[in-house]
């Protein structure tokens, strides 16, 4: 269900959206940056969360940030002068986010009570396989809604629908949260020692991995927004079509996430996090290279960032829990996410600016290029500067990378040499 809400309110339908109330590029890139910008409030969220207890400020807050979505069923009935629902719409997207932030940070200390280290990344490696075939499926029918129902001029009604089913999708999903089991203590109220974020900020064990949320998120931001409105726009592949990447990186995903998901618990989050953020740095590079009549290197962005992402958020699961100790881990998730947060918010916004100042087509080297293509350049590059902090990070009992690819080289060897026929 949370699944179904965020494919009738994220990615290709947020741009749809954006698209139909006439936002500028600046204003896309804001709306697909706002859900990790609003990091930086989690601090206020540790404090909710120590207060009221984990399960408790999850539903309520969680709850919030899906049901304000409802008035935007009736937003494109409304006689309302453009820019007035523009800003209407950006209003209900950044309450949305701010409500699923302080969600968020409950949620994480909720489930880090629940789920034991040792089998943590096979934990996440299958949850990661569920939600992407919930995502593909709902994602795929609200692409084929959009493109179905906007050539016969009915974006708005289109629009409407899936703000209902977000609604009802987001109430269901708070009524199974709802049954969740929460730990006994975790109703708990804690009293609250802000000196925990200065220890956060000291300590060698949580320093690295702040400095690498800060740089790799800022370097993701760069372009994270514009995939969706380049595919739309530059490259006119229509909402199926982009749903349909969406599927194949999903699949991928699938497929990979069960053996990322026992790399980390037996050799440790730390490699998988530096290997896949080295290699996801290519991915922007290779938009560069698709263009509506050559759509093929979206193939090779497929693979790539459906196995290598999936690989990273397991990673990055794993050492957010594993480096917060229990009881201050509200305040060590909140300054994690509160660095990725504004790390993203800064880089973001400057994107939109950058994005909104250069031209929109420009000729170099024999080609014709478009602002987004800066873009993408810029982020591979910030991408691979981000991912040398990963190298400092550091986590008892995990192999080094060295180690970690030979012994990954010697399995796949073993599994994909012929065996011998016995008698």
């Amino acid at each position: 269900m949370a699944e179904l809400f965020g494919a009738c309110t994220g990615g290709a339908v947020l741009t749809a959206w954006a698209l139909h109330l006439g936002a500028t590029t600046f204003t896309i890139g804001l709306l697909a940056a706002l859900p990790l910008a609003a990091q930086v409030l989690q601090l206020p969220a540790a404090w909710l969360t120590l207060t009221f207890g984990p399960k408790a400020v999850a539903i309520a807050a969680i709850g919030a940030s899906r049901l304000l979505w409802l008035p935007l069923v009736a937003l494109p009935f409304v006689e309302l002068p453009l820019p007035t629902a523009l800003h209407v719409f950006v209003g209900v997207v950044a309450l949305a986010a701010v409500c699923g932030v302080i969600g968020n940070n409950a949620w994480t200390a909720w489930i880090g009570e629940l789920v034991p280290g040792a089998i943590r990344g096979r934990f996440f490696s299958r949850r990661t396989v569920y939600v992407s075939i919930a995502s593909t499926i709902a994602s795929l029918g609200a692409a084929v809604a959009l493109d179905g129902l906007s050539p016969r001029g009915w974006t708005g009604f289109a629009l409407g629908g899936l703000a209902a089913v977000a609604g009802l999708a987001g109430a269901l999903s708070i009524y199974l949260l709802h049954r969740q089991h929460a730990p006994a203590h975790a109703g708990a109220q804690e009293r609250t020692d802000w000196r925990v974020l200065l220890e956060v900020a000291r300590t060698p064990r949580a320093r690295p991995f702040l400095r690498y949320l800060l740089g790799w998120n800022g370097a993701v931001a760069l372009s994270a927004g514009f995939f969706s409105l380049h595919m739309l726009v530059n490259l006119r592949t229509g909402f199926a079509l982009a749903a349909l990447y969406g599927v194949g990186v999903a699949t991928v995903r699938i497929i990979s996430a069960p053996v990322w998901g026992r790399a980390v618990d037996h050799l440790g989050a730390r490699p998988v996090l530096i290997l896949c953020s080295f290699g996801i740095a290519a991915v922007p590079a290779i938009w560069l290279f698709a263009t509506p009549a050559f759509l093929w290197p979206l193939v090779i962005d497929v693979v790539l960032a459906g196995a290598l992402w999936g690989g990273h958020g397991i990673a990055t699961m794993d050492l957010t829990v594993k480096l917060s100790p229990g009881r201050e881990r509200p305040f060590y998730l909140a300054m994690f996410a509160a660095a990725s947060g504004l790390g993203f918010a800064i880089a973001a916004a400057l994107a939109g600016l950058l994005a909104s100042a250069l031209p929109e087509r420009f000729d170099l080297f024999g080609e014709t290029w478009n602002n987004l293509h800066v873009l993408f350049l810029l982020s591979a590059l910030a991408r691979v500067l981000a991912a040398v902090p990963a190298l400092r990070i550091q986590e008892p009992g995990a192999q080094d990378v060295r180690t970690f690819v030979k012994r990954a080289f010697n399995v796949a060897a073993t599994t994909l040499a012929p065996r011998r026929l016995t008698a």
